[in-house]
Order: C-alpha cells, then structure tokens, then sequence
C-alpha cells in the first residue's frame, strides 16, 4: 500500500466517523462532503478519473447542496427531545454493531482471494463516455436534469411554508 491510499483512506474514516458524531448538522453536512471528496480522491488513485469526476460532480455538487439546503430550510426546535443525549445503552449498541461491521468488512478483504488477470477489456476514454452521453443519450440527460431541479424546487417550495398544525400532527 502506498502513503497516498493510507492518508485517503484514514481521511475517508476520519471525516465519515466525525459527521456522524457531531451534534451540528452544518458540521456533519460540511464533514460528509470531505468524505466524498476523499472518495474521489481514492477513484483517482485508482486510475478512475471519470468515476472520481461524477462523484465530485453529483455528491459533492449536487448531494451535499441539497443536504445543506434541506439542514438550512427545516426549522429544528431548540426543545426538541430528540436532541438529547443518547442512553448509555444506545451507544454501547451502536459501538457493538460498528465493530461487527467493521469485522464482517475486515474478513472479507481477508478472505477474498486475489483476482486472475483481467482479459482483454474495452478500453474507453472519458472523451468517448462524454460523446456518448452527449449524442445519443442527450435527451434522457436533459430529462434527468429537469425532474431533479423540478424536484428541488418542489422540495424547497414545500418546507418554506408555513403551516398551522392540525388534528393529524397530534401525538
């Protein structure tokens, strides 16, 4: 293993382990962009420039703008009981079941054996993938595009309103 994956790969769980024990959700939400980012990072390591493109292009882009505005435009009260500390029980459940993942994970790199030399596999540039999608695929590309930003708009449209509690918000 080389330096460059050992700092990506502690960067990726570095990052992924403090989003997930923060209590600020901008924090959490700006840590998982780092996580991403450290994914594409280990993509072009590996020699996968166009995956490591599209994952800056729609995690770090795309995912981690509408997480930040669905954070930004929810109203959290600052009573809220699921703020509170977790039990004692809670956590030592969740270290258990980390640790099990973690286990499971480890055995399976450990008992997978090596791969046979790759055949003869077509070799495609990002160039030839760019002209592909922007050829014959355009139309569905665009379509794509247009329900997702009707999606967020929708989405924003939504959790902007005000909206009186009636009957069915009741415990």
């Amino acid at each position: 293993m080389t330096a460059a994956l050992l700092f990506l790969g502690a960067l990726m769980l570095g990052s992924a382990i403090l989003a997930f024990t923060r209590r600020n959700l901008i924090h959490s939400a700006l840590l998982l962009i780092l996580t991403w980012s450290s994914v594409a990072g280990f993509y072009l390591w590996a020699g996968a420039e166009f995956i490591a493109f599209a994952q800056l292009l729609i995690y770090v882009g795309a995912v981690s703008m509408i997480v930040l505005f669905a954070v930004l435009l929810t109203r959290r009260s600052l009573e809220d009981p699921l703020a509170a500390p977790a039990p004692r029980s809670r956590r030592v459940g969740a270290v258990l079941a980390g640790g099990a993942v973690a286990g499971v994970l480890v055995a399976t790199v450990l008992g997978t054996p090596s791969a046979p030399a790759a055949a003869s596999a077509p070799m495609l540039t990002v160039k030839q993938i760019g002209l592909q999608l922007m050829s014959a695929h355009a139309a569905s590309l665009l379509v794509v595009g247009v329900i997702l930003t009707v999606a967020l708009i929708g989405a924003t449209v939504i959790a902007a309103t005000d909206r009186t509690p009636g009957k069915e918000d009741q415990p």
